[in-house]
């Protein structure tokens, strides 16, 4: 198994750790050191990229576990998120209905023979769901910092609706029967 595989599994492993530091009460520091894990799992997924790429280690399981578990470590924040009442459950289910629809999308290409890459849209989607996470995850006492929470879950919220139907629009002949993706 390569490094960048191996930072990936890393950062699967991660996700458990990062959650009984968030959400077990009475664990000192705990949303901080919460925190830090999401943070370092975050920039883990662009390492991974990063060196699979330079180094030319792509591997089919890369492909399938490196967005597997990002999705699962920005899902597992969100419903976290809505289980301390920090994001209304509606706009949650937006934003994980839209990694749904999208694997859907890509599986379908796949089988066509066709890659449907990130666009840039869909990575300022993921920057800001990023962004937010971290924000809701340190959710400090202040009034100013509580508005930029509130800027970044419906930058974010925004993003998510404006990458499903970039990649609708863009994608859309994947679904025809015509085997012309």
């Amino acid at each position: 198994m390569n490094l960048p595989n191996k930072i990936t599994i890393a950062r699967a492993c991660m996700i458990p750790v990062f959650l009984v530091f968030f959400l077990v009460p009475g664990i000192a520091g705990g949303k901080y050191i919460a925190g830090v894990i999401f943070i370092i799992a975050s920039l883990s997924d662009a390492l991974d990229g990063y060196l699979a790429r330079k180094n030319n280690l792509v591997t089919n399981f890369g492909k399938f576990a490196d967005p597997l578990a990002d999705k699962l470590l920005v899902s597992a924040a969100l419903v976290c998120f809505v289980e301390l009442g920090l994001v209304p459950a509606w706009i949650i289910i937006v934003i994980i209905s839209r990694e749904f629809i999208i694997s859907g999308f890509r599986l379908v290409a796949s089988d066509n023979g066709v890659v449907i890459a990130a666009s840039y849209i869909a990575k300022f989607k993921t920057t800001a769901q990023m962004i937010m996470a971290v924000l809701l995850i340190f959710h400090l006492d202040n009034p100013v910092y509580h508005v930029l929470e509130q800027v970044f879950i419906y930058l974010s919220l925004v993003l998510t609706v404006i990458s499903l139907i970039d990649y609708m629009y863009k994608n859309w002949n994947v679904l025809s029967d015509n085997k012309k993706a």
